[in-house]
């Protein structure tokens, strides 16, 4: 018997399938990633309508078989965020979220942490909390925590010996961490002030950064990414 899913979600990648389907790979809250077949999806139709668009939230109604795709049924927006797709920074830093958030998420897989992660970022560059860059920077060390990829930040990776908190440390994301001189280190530096900003910002406590502390933290995640993902950013 077919299972019904019905979820929030958001919609992460659209390929179009053969003359008028289309194959969406969406976020759900309920069950992880999940690819779906949208029959007459290049179409406009009353079970879609516009409902396929990133960046705002909807609610989906899937018939899944336990194949590799589910079969989308309905979908609707319940959450605009129309701020964010008319400022060109804010949808671009969105969409980089939702990229790695692709492939960060297992098929099939609840990720209810990284699923609060993820909306809470799209909420904090609709409602203009702060620098998009900055936000991503805090918002992407979390997602890493949140599917089990956190980077120890204080003591080295290797030897497991711990770093001064008044002293700059190497980092290495692939590897998970600081990386001691002794044991090799690694070409990116923390300085002691960067440090304490992805510390707290990976706990989810409001920080303040400036740009270049953002690029360098995002630096870090590519990082981290790549490795455990294959991801190349953009």
């Amino acid at each position: 018997m077919p299972k019904t899913i019905e979820s929030e979600a958001l919609v992460v990648r659209t390929v179009a399938y053969r003359e008028s389907d289309v194959i969406v790979t969406l976020l759900t809250a309920t069950d992880g990633k999940l690819g779906a077949l949208v029959r007459g999806g290049r179409k406009s139709t009353r079970r879609v309508g516009g409902a396929l668009e990133p960046v705002h939230t909807i609610a989906v109604k899937l018939e899944d078989r336990g194949g590799d795709l589910a079969t989308l049924r309905e979908a609707r927006v319940v959450k605009v965020r129309a701020r964010t797709v008319t400022d060109l920074e804010a949808l671009d830093v969105a969409g980089m979220a939702l990229r790695w958030a692709r492939h960060l998420f297992q098929p099939r897989h609840p990720e209810p942490q990284a699923w609060e992660t993820t909306l809470g970022l799209l909420d904090a560059l609709e409602a203009g909390e702060g620098a998009p860059r900055a936000l991503l920077a805090g918002a992407a060390l979390r997602l890493l925590a949140d599917v089990g990829y956190a980077l120890d930040l204080d003591r080295c990776v290797k030897c497991g010996r711990l770093c001064p908190v008044d002293r700059p440390a190497a980092i290495d994301a692939g590897r998970g961490g600081l990386v001691c001189q002794a044991c090799g280190g690694a070409r990116r530096i923390m300085s002691p002030a960067l440090r304490r900003i992805a510390r707290a910002a990976a706990a989810g406590e409001p920080v303040t950064m400036s740009p270049e502390e953002a690029d360098r933290l995002l630096a870090i995640v590519d990082d981290a990414m790549a490795a455990h993902t294959g991801f190349e950013p953009k």
